[in-house]
C-alpha cells in the first residue's frame, strides 16, 4: 500500500464540476492499493497516519499529530502510485490492485479515517477527479507499506 500525504491549508475534490469532498487544514491523502494489501496492513497505515507529528507547535517545530491541530482528511484512491515505469515510456499498473478489491480496501480505508479523525471526506473511487489544494510548507510525505510493516507483507507471502 501507498499513501501519498500532503498537509494542506485547504483542499478539494471534484468529479463533473462537483465538489464530492473539502478540507481545511489537514491531509491530502492519496491512496494507491496493491494486489498484496488487506485491512491489516491499511490499518497499520492509517494508525501511522494518525501518529505522525508534522504540525508546527507554538515554537515552529513540526511536533503535533493531526488530531492536535484539529485536523481534517481528504481521502483520494489513486491507483497510478503503482505505476511501473521501468520499461518503455508507458507506465504499467500491472501491480496496482484490482478495482474490485482497491474498492474493498480503499473502503475500509475511509470506515477507519472516519473513526479517528475529526473529519474525513474523500473522493469517487475510479473516478476522474480534479483535485485542489494549497500545501502547506510544502509537506509531502511517501508512506509504503513495504518499507514500513515488511513483518506482515513477508507472512502473508507477497
Amino acid at each position: 500500500m501507498r499513501f501519498v500525504l500532503q498537509r494542506v491549508l485547504e483542499a478539494k475534490v471534484e468529479v463533473d464540476g462537483e465538489t464530492k469532498g473539502q478540507i481545511g487544514k489537514g491531509y491530502l491523502l492519496l491512496v494507491g492499493v496493491s494486489e498484496y494489501d488487506n485491512k491489516e496492513i491499511a490499518d497499520k497505515m492509517i494508525e501511522k497516519t494518525a501518529k505522525l507529528r508534522i504540525f508546527e507547535d507554538h515554537q515552529g517545530k513540526t511536533n503535533l499529530s493531526i488530531d492536535q491541530v484539529g485536523g481534517e482528511i481528504l481521502v483520494v484512491s489513486q491507483f497510478t502510485l503503482y505505476a511501473d515505469c521501468k520499461k518503455g515510456n508507458r507506465p504499467s499498473f500491472v501491480h496496482a490492485g484490482e478495482p474490485q478489491f482497491a474498492k474493498e480496501i480503499y473502503e475500509h480505508i475511509l470506515e477507519r479515517c472516519r473513526s479517528l479523525f475529526r473529519r474525513t471526506q474523500s473522493g469517487v473511487f475510479g473516478a476522474d477527479m480534479k483535485i485542489s489544494l494549497i500545501n502547506d510548507g510544502p509537506f509531502t510525505l511517501a508512506l509504503d507499506s513495504e518499507e514500513l510493516f515488511n513483518d506482515i507483507i513477508l507472512r502473508q507471502g507477497g
